[in-house]
């Protein structure tokens, strides 16, 4: 629960944090790992097999895995489609169980779109080596529910609806997204290294460091892989988002430049 100053007395006052579902889903959204369950095949025992997988989000936040047909789990998947999914938000947490995470419940199955799997190569460039093989191919995990622990005593079951993103009204932005990244990293990196050091607080890296590139574009934020690692920027804290369409995108990515431009000129960062 989050709190803002202006209560009677000049107390505080509780200000309601983010829905259990868009908590989850920027979990989702965050995420490079995760521990994928499945029932084991291979002595015919059925038993709860955990392996680890990296994982990309589609635009609505469904996870993308890349599995090989000769791995464990892809056979158990044949055999039964049934899954889940571990998202882990606990890193920079002392403790652990105070940190949030998230466990999917629901099934896998293949899924043949270039424009997931750019998403799916965009987040992890490692893939490239293994993703034209013949025994990989592209798994989209359906959402049935999900149950999210977001620190002690917040704990929530949350419904497919809640937890992805109703993307009906952004199919332009999903179209345009290959030529939003394109165009962002070819031409304006310099705004993304803006963005990058004064909104995110990331360092720009030293001399040879690969410069921060955007990853992917969606309704709510956009992504950026760097020096720094993968980070998120969410236009419900920088702007007014979401975004439907590549002129809305093409808005937002000003403001938010011309905001991190503003920070630098001052000789600062945006608070936490």
């Amino acid at each position: 629960m989050a709190f803002e100053s202006g209560g009677e007395n000049g107390a505080a006052k509780e200000r309601p944090g983010p829905a259990p579902g868009v908590q989850g889903r920027g979990l989702l959204r965050r995420a490079e790992r995760a521990s994928l369950a499945t029932s084991l095949q291979r002595d015919g025992s059925g038993d709860p097999y955990a392996s680890l997988v990296i994982v990309a989000v589609d635009q609505d936040a469904s996870p993308l895995l890349l599995l090989s047909d000769l791995a464990d789990h892809t056979a158990n998947l044949k055999a039964s489609p049934r899954a889940g999914l571990l998202i882990d938000g606990t890193a920079g947490h002392q403790d652990p169980l105070t940190g949030p995470r998230l466990s999917l419940q629901g099934s896998l199955g293949r899924v043949e779109s270039a424009a997931a799997l750019q998403r799916f190569q965009n987040r992890h460039p490692g893939a490239a080596l293994y993703a034209g093989f013949g025994d990989f191919n592209l798994y989209r995990f359906t959402v049935d529910k999900a149950h999210l622990v977001a620190g002690f005593g917040a704990i929530h079951w949350i419904d497919a609806e809640s937890l992805l993103y109703d993307c009906s009204a952004a199919e332009v932005l999903a179209a345009a997204e290959s030529d939003i990244v394109a165009h962002m990293n070819e031409d304006h990196a310099d705004a993304l290294a803006l963005i990058a050091r004064h909104l995110l607080h990331q360092d720009d890296g030293g001399q040879g460091e690969d410069p921060w590139v955007m990853t992917g574009i969606d309704p709510e934020g956009f992504d950026l892989r760097g020096p720094g690692g993968l980070q998120r920027v969410d236009f419900a804290g920088h702007f007014t988002g979401p975004i439907a369409d590549a002129q809305a995108a093409r808005a937002a990515l000003v403001a938010l430049t011309q905001q991190a431009r503003k920070l630098a000129e001052a000789g600062r960062s945006s608070p936490d």
